[in-house]
C-alpha cells in the first residue's frame, strides 16, 4: 500500500469534515469498547494475564532470531517449506515464484495487514494472477478500491448506503441496503472463487515455536477455507508473531478476542501444521511460510521501540483513541493507524516520511490501559516525538514558539501582562477570537476574568 503519511496534516481537514465517516467510526468504536468492557470484567485475573503475556512477548523479542530458527526447523519437520524475506519486494517475489512453480492462476486470501503492508495484491495482480479478498470487509474494499481503515473492521468507516452503492455499481446487482441480502450476494460469489482457486493466502495471528504451526483467528470461516480448499497454502507471517507453545493459546486467544471484538472467542480458530497427509481427505498439497522482516529487525536496535513488537494486532487502541475516533483510519495515510500505527509507522517508513503521526495523539494514556500485552503506547508516542524533534524535523515556527513560551513562562511579570492583554481582547472580540491553525477545529479557551495572582493578593490575609 502506497504511503501518504507525508500529506497527513494537509489531508486532515478533509477527514474531519467527513461527518458520515466520523459517525460510523464513533458508533463502531463505542460499541466495541462497550462489549470489550463487559467481557473483560468477567475475568478476575485479567491484569495478571496481561502481565504474563507481556513477559512472554518480551522474551520472544529479546531472543527473536533464535526462536525464528527453532520455529523454522520444526515447521520443516512437518513438511512445510519455509522462506525468509528481508523486505516487501523479496516477500512478493517469493510468493510469485511459489505461484509460478505450482501453475497457479487464481488466489483467494483472508484478511492480513502484512499483505497490505507489502502490497501483495498489487504485485500479484500486476504479474497476471487473479487475487480475491474473501473477508467480507476486505472484499467490499477491494470492490471499492479503498484501503482498510481498521485492523479488525477494515470497512468500519463505510455506511450501509455506501456499501450498497459499491455492490450495485461493481457487481451489477439491484440496489439494496439490506445487510443480509448483500452478505448472501458476496457469499455466493466468493464460494465459486474458493472452489476455483489454486492458492490460498493467509496471515498468522500466532506462529507456534513448539510445533512449527500457525493459528488464524476469524469470524467468517473464509480463512479456514483459504487454508484448506486450494492446492497450495501460503502463510505470510511477520517475524514477531511467535509464541512458545500451543498451550499459550489459552492465554493469548482470550486476550486477543476480548480486546479486538468483545467476544469471548471468535467463531473460527484454525490451526495448520503441515500439508495433507496420505491418509487425509482434505487440506493443501503444499504449505509454504514466508517469514517477513520488512524493517522489524530495526526495532531490536532501540530499547524503547522493542516493545512495539509485542503487538498482537487486536485494534483496541484504535477503538479507545479519541483522535482515531474523529479522523478515522485513512487519515493516517498507511496500513497501520491509531496509536500503534503512530508509533510503528515512523519506524517502518522513516521519521521524515511519517514524523507527523506521533503528534496525532492527546496522550490520554487510554491506549496503554486497554492494550492486552501492556505496550506503553503513550510513552512510545512521546519517545517518537522526541526523535522527530532531535532529528530537526519539527516545524521551525513550532520550535520558535516553544522557545518563546519558555522565556515567557520564566517571567511572572510577562505572564501577568499577557494575561491582562488576553482578557482585554476576549472582552473586545468575544467568540470571534481566532488563532490560525487552532480555531477551525477547536473553541478558543476562555480566560478567567481575574488571574490567580490577583486572587492571591486579595485573599492572602484571610484567616481561612
Amino acid at each position: 500500500m502506497q504511503s501518504k503519511t507525508k500529506e497527513f496534516k494537509k489531508e486532515l481537514p478533509r477527514h474531519l469534515d467527513n461527518d458520515i465517516m466520523r459517525r460510523n467510526i464513533a458508533k463502531a468504536t463505542w460499541l466495541s469498547m462497550q462489549k470489550r468492557e463487559k467481557v473483560v470484567t468477567e475475568i478476575d485475573d485479567w491484569e495478571a494475564r496481561r502481565e504474563e503475556a507481556h513477559l512472554i512477548k518480551k522474551d520472544i523479542v529479546a531472543n527473536l532470531f533464535d526462536y525464528l530458527d527453532q520455529f523454522e526447523a520444526r515447521a520443516k519437520q512437518q513438511g512445510i517449506v519455509v522462506h525468509r524475506a528481508a523486505d516487501a519486494a523479496e516477500a512478493n517475489k517469493i510468493a510469485e515464484q511459489i505461484a509460478r512453480d505450482h501453475d497457479v492462476k487464481s488466489i483467494v486470501k483472508s484478511k492480513s495487514m502484512l499483505t497490505e503492508e507489502i502490497d501483495f495484491n498489487k504485485h500479484m495482480i500486476g504479474k497476471g494472477f487473479e487475487v480475491i479478498e474473501t473477508d467480507l470487509g476486505e472484499y467490499i474494499l477491494q470492490l471499492a478500491d479503498e484501503p482498510p481503515s481498521h485492523l479488525t473492521g477494515p470497512a468500519v468507516h463505510m455506511s450501509r448506503v455506501e456499501i450498497a452503492k459499491v455492490f450495485h455499481e461493481q457487481l451489477g446487482i439491484d440496489y439494496s441496503e439490506d445487510p443480509e441480502h448483500l452478505t448472501i450476494t458476496a457469499r455466493n460469489l466468493l464460494r465459486d472463487k474458493f472452489l476455483e482457486a489454486d492458492m490460498g493466502v493467509t496471515g498468522a495471528n500466532f506462529a507456534i515455536i513448539e510445533n512449527g504451526g500457525v493459528a488464524v483467528v476469524e469470524n467468517e470461516g473464509n480463512a479456514r477455507m483459504c487454508m484448506t480448499l486450494p492446492r497450495i497454502h501460503v502463510a505470510i507471517i511477520g517475524i514477531e508473531r511467535m509464541i512458545p507453545r500451543v498451550e499459550d493459546l489459552g492465554l493469548f486467544l482470550p486476550l486477543l478476542c476480548r480486546s479486538a471484538t468483545g467476544q469471548k472467542l471468535t467463531s473460527f480458530i484454525s490451526m495448520i501444521d503441515g500439508p495433507r497427509k496420505p491418509n487425509e481427505y482434505d487440506g493443501p498439497e503444499s504449505v509454504h511460510y514466508i517469514l517477513v522482516d520488512n524493517g522489524r529487525s530495526g526495532f531490536l536496535e532501540d530499547e524503547h521501540m522493542k516493545e512495539a513488537l509485542h503487538c498482537i494486532r487486536c485494534g483496541a487502541c484504535y477503538n479507545t483513541c479519541p483522535v482515531y475516533q474523529n479522523i478515522g483510519g485513512h487519515a493516517y495515510g498507511w496500513v497501520y493507524q491509531g496509536p500503534i500505527g503512530a508509533v510503528i509507522t515512523p519506524q517502518l517508513l522513516g521519521l521524515e516520511a511519517a514524523g507527523s503521526l506521533p503528534f496525532a495523539s492527546s496522550l490520554c494514556g487510554s491506549c496503554s490501559e486497554v492494550c492486552p500485552v501492556k505496550i506503553p503506547l503513550h510513552h512510545l508516542l512521546l519517545y517518537q516525538r522526541n526523535r522527530v524533534v532531535k532529528a530537526g524535523l519539527a516545524p521551525s515556527m513550532e520550535k520558535t514558539a516553544m522557545n518563546q513560551f519558555v522565556r515567557v513562562g520564566k517571567s511572572p511579570k510577562t505572564m501577568g501582562r499577557l494575561g491582562k492583554a488576553g482578557r482585554f481582547f476576549q472582552r473586545l472580540l468575544g467568540k470571534k477570537a481566532y488563532v490560525p491553525g487552532w480555531s477551525k477545529s477547536r473553541e478558543f479557551p476562555e480566560i478567567a476574568e481575574n488571574s490567580f495572582r490577583k486572587w492571591w493578593r486579595d485573599n492572602k490575609n484571610d484567616e481561612d
